[in-house]
């Protein structure tokens, strides 16, 4: 009996490890990952600081003692370099492996950053837990971190870093941060809670190069600003990782497309987490990742299951001033209702008949949340 493969070793492999041993204990699973096979949660990494956790603390486990633990082989330091749907094996720059059914789970690569300079070689992107230990070593003694995107990593990292005493310059095309999440007053009372803690903001700016100097570099901007940094965070975003699937012949959007059951144009062959595009929607967070997993992990134990997805907020870990923002579906009708308070925003997505459709919450108005959960789903 060929087993089941999981490639990827990210919090969507072992979830679904995890939740394939929930159901059966004895299915052989092997699972191959290209890095060290350690298990950690990604979404730490931009709080670490803040939670006195070095890189190390991070990993809960290695490769060895998960292997043991989920009585599953894990092949760690092992490259996938193609997959054979025909014959249903995959390659890898250590053999090959042949499998019955298969399940890419290898999350996403940090965008090119694209800037010049004789310091763009040292720009940094934190991805993974080896990202973070070579990260946490170049902050080591130093004071001044640029961090090039205002988004959701960005804004946690720059929470974590200047709540830690560093002081963070973040640069950001929008003209607030979020602002693809969030409508401006909320995101402008987010940058008032991050200034506070001492970041500074540089909206609608770019960074176009990086030049060394004698005591750290220098991050130009289009404007022609220079700011000085002793270090460099690029991140400006995620790419879901599709080239393996894209040479194998297997369909792919902005991540590798598949249906409710999270089966690919491939038979046999499925995918999850943040390479995943689920029936048009790639959803890079936690909560689709774990209920992708109990829904494939049902599917591949014989009762096909699809995945739902009930309301699910994101929560922006930024403890100057928290968000949680569930946007409207795309295209909805209606507009956001703001009110802007002493603690924080409530801003509500209704319809023209005033019925819910999304909200965004921030600050101390987060304590809403549930109750307007409840709304949405009745």
């Amino acid at each position: 009996m060929h087993p089941i493969v999981i490639v990827g070793s990210g919090l969507a492999g072992y979830t679904l490890l995890k939740e394939i041993r929930k159901r059966d204990a004895a299915v052989p699973v092997t699972l191959v990952t290209a890095d060290d096979g350690a298990f950690y949660s990604k979404p730490n990494l931009s709080s670490a600081l803040a939670a006195g956790k070095s890189a190390a603390a991070l990993a809960s486990a290695s490769a060895e003692e998960m292997a043991a633990g989920q009585n599953a082989t894990v092949l760690a330091h092992t490259r996938i370099t193609a997959i054979d749907p025909q014959g249903r094996r995959i390659r890898s720059d250590r053999g090959e492996l042949e499998y019955g059914k298969l399940v890419l789970a290898l999350g996403a690569d940090p965008l090119p950053h694209g800037l010049a300079g004789s310091g763009a070689a040292g720009v940094l992107a934190v991805n993974d837990l080896a990202d973070y230990a070579a990260f946490r070593s170049a902050i080591a003694g130093k004071q001044r971190i640029a961090v090039l995107g205002g988004g959701l990593i960005g804004c946690e990292f720059a929470n974590d870093l200047a709540h830690a005493g560093f002081a963070v310059d973040v640069v950001h095309l929008g003209e607030w941060p979020l602002e693809r999440l969030l409508p401006v007053e909320a995101g402008q009372r987010l940058a008032d809670g991050l200034a506070a803690l001492g970041v500074s903001w540089h909206f609608g700016r770019s960074a176009t190069s990086v030049e060394r100097t004698a005591t750290g570099c220098q991050v130009v901007l289009d404007n022609g600003e220079v700011l000085e940094a002793d270090v460099v965070l690029s991140a400006i975003g995620l790419k879901p990782r599709t080239g393996l699937a894209q040479a194998a012949g297997i369909p792919v959007g902005r991540g590798i497309r598949t249906d409710r059951l999270l089966q690919t144009g491939a038979p046999n062959v499925y995918a999850m987490g943040d390479c995943a595009e689920v029936e048009g929607l790639n959803l890079p967070y936690v909560q689709p990742l774990m209920l992708q997993a109990r829904a494939l992990a049902a599917t591949l134990a014989g009762t096909p299951t699809p995945v739902v997805y009930p309301a699910m907020p994101v929560m922006v870990k930024t403890p100057a001033h928290p968000v949680a923002a569930l946007p409207p579906q795309a295209g909805a009708a209606g507009g956001w209702q703001v009110e802007c308070g002493d603690t924080g925003v409530c801003a509500l997505h209704t319809d023209g008949s005033g019925r819910l459709q999304g909200f965004v919450l921030t600050g101390g108005e987060t304590g809403r949340r549930s109750a307007l959960l409840k709304e949405l789903a009745g």
